[in-house]
C-alpha cells in the first residue's frame, strides 16, 4: 500500500506527518510525505521557529512525485491541519491527479478545526473552506465530535444525534465518517468513544479516558484508520485496530509523564495491536 500524505512537519515532537508517517511505515505502508510547514515544534507551545512552505513549493513537490510515475499505484491521499487557505487548492489538485492515475484511490481528510474544550484554533476562513470545498471531495473524513457539529450545523451529543450528524456529513460527499472524541452524556463514566459510519452500518468502540493533552494523537488516528480501511474495506476491523493502537500509544505517553507522544516507544502496538476493545454495531 502507498499513501501520499500532505501535512505539517515538526522536528521536535509528533504532529502532522511527524506523527503519521512512522506508524504507517510500521504497519507496512509506503508513505510519500509532503510537508506544508517545517516547524521546530507544534504551535501549542506558543512559540516555534521555521517556515510555512509556500503552496507553490508544495505543489512543485507533488508534481515531482507525479513525474516519477508514483500516482498510478497510490492507494490513498491523506491530509490534516491546513495552516493557510492556499494549501487546500494544492491538496484538491493532488487528489484529482492521483485519482486520474488511479480511480480506485481514496482521499482521507482530517478536517482539523478545534475541539469542544478549546473551540476553533485555526484561521476563521479554514473551517468554511473545509466544509464547502475540501470535505465534499473526500471519501473518508475523521472529525472529532466538535468538528462534526460545525460541518453539519448540528450539535451532536447523544448516540442518535451523532449518527444523524454523521449521515449529514456523508450526504456532503464522503462515504466513510470516523467520529473521534465522542462524549455522550449517558456513556459509562471515565470513558470516551469513537464511532465509524459507512454505507454498510455504524460501529462504536469505548475505551477508558486518559487525562492528558496529546497533540498529534488525532493525526495518528486518521492515518491508521485510513490505512486499515483502504486495506480491508472493513470499518469495524479498521476501528478495532486503530483504537487499540492509539489507546496503547496514549497509555504509554501518559505513563511516561512526558508532553510529547511516545511514538517510537509504542511502536509494537501499531505492528501488533492487542485488539482489547469490543467494537459493537449500533446500526
Amino acid at each position: 500500500m502507498k499513501i501520499l500524505s500532505i501535512q505539517s512537519s515538526v522536528a521536535y515532537g509528533h504532529v502532522g506527518n511527524s506523527a503519521a508517517v512512522f506508524p504507517l511505515q510500521r504497519i507496512g505502508v509506503e508513505v510519500m510525505p509532503v510537508h506544508t510547514v517545517n516547524f521546530s515544534n507544534h504551535t501549542g507551545y506558543g512559540a516555534w521557529r521555521g517556515p510555512l512552505i509556500d503552496p507553490a513549493d508544495v505543489r512543485d513537490v507533488v508534481t515531482g512525485i507525479e513525474e516519477r510515475g508514483a500516482f498510478a499505484d497510490t492507494d490513498a491521499i491523506l491530509s490534516g491541519y491546513q495552516g493557510g487557505e492556499g494549501i487546500a487548492d494544492v491538496i484538491l489538485d493532488a487528489v484529482a491527479r492521483v485519482k486520474a492515475a488511479n480511480p480506485a484511490a481514496l482521499y482521507a481528510c482530517d478536517p482539523v478545526m478545534g475541539n469542544a474544550k478549546s473551540g476553533c484554533f485555526v484561521a476563521p476562513a479554514i473551517p468554511v473552506l473545509l466544509r464547502d470545498r475540501v470535505v465534499p471531495a473526500a471519501d473518508i473524513i475523521t472529525p472529532n465530535q466538535f468538528e462534526l457539529g460545525f460541518l453539519t450545523g448540528t450539535e451532536p451529543d447523544t448516540l442518535a444525534s451523532t449518527l444523524e450528524s454523521a449521515d449529514l456529513a456523508r450526504a456532503m460527499g464522503p462515504s466513510v465518517v470516523l467520529v473521534t472524541s465522542v462524549e455522550r452524556p449517558d456513556r459509562e463514566p471515565g470513558t470516551i468513544e469513537m464511532l465509524a459510519v459507512t454505507p454498510e452500518g455504524a460501529w462504536l468502540v469505548t475505551t477508558p479516558y486518559l487525562p492528558l493533552k496529546a497533540n498529534g494523537s488525532g493525526d495518528v488516528t486518521a492515518a491508521l484508520f485510513t490505512a486499515y480501511y483502504v486495506r480491508t474495506r472493513n470499518a469495524a476491523e479498521a476501528l478495532a485496530r486503530t483504537t487499540s493502537s492509539v489507546f496503547d500509544l496514549l497509555r504509554t505517553t501518559h505513563e511516561s509523564g512526558r508532553r510529547e507522544l511516545e511514538l517510537v516507544a509504542a511502536q509494537e502496538f501499531y505492528a501488533h495491536p492487542q485488539l482489547q476493545f469490543e467494537v459493537r454495531q449500533v446500526r
